[in-house]
């Protein structure tokens, strides 16, 4: 938990003007925050605008039919800008970050920018 803890107030810069923004803390255990942490993790592209998100800031309906249960948990994804979050199914620290990136690397190549940081700091913006 520790290593995800130490993301806190990161940003990432890479090509283009795209950026990552990281948002961590421990909070007390919770139905909704069921693993004890508050997070947000963002990729903004180059006009600040967020394209994909992962964070528990709410809870989002279940995918699939309308009768299928809200999940308690409140993790959830953006896989685009104008998504409005899709559950998902916290596994441990290391999986969090994992599938960030992994859909950071997706998105980037998708706008031609390769996955490399130009520049890791902390602070609010690039």
């Amino acid at each position: 938990m520790e290593f995800l803890l130490a993301f806190d107030g990161h940003v990432h810069r890479y090509g283009g003007g795209y950026w990552l923004k990281f948002e961590i803390a421990e909070v007390e255990e919770s139905e909704g925050r069921p693993h004890g942490l508050d997070y947000s993790f963002t990729l903004h592209g180059p006009d600040n605008r967020r394209l994909i998100g992962f964070d528990n800031a709410h809870g989002v309906p279940a995918k699939g039919s309308r009768f299928n249960k809200r999940p308690k948990a409140m993790d959830h994804w953006h896989r685009t800008e104008t998504d409005e979050g899709r559950p998902y199914t916290f596994k441990d620290a290391e999986t969090l970050i994992d599938d960030f990136f992994d859909e950071v690397e997706r998105m980037l190549a998708e706008h031609g920018i390769p996955f490399e940081a130009v520049e890791t700091k902390k602070g609010d913006k690039p």
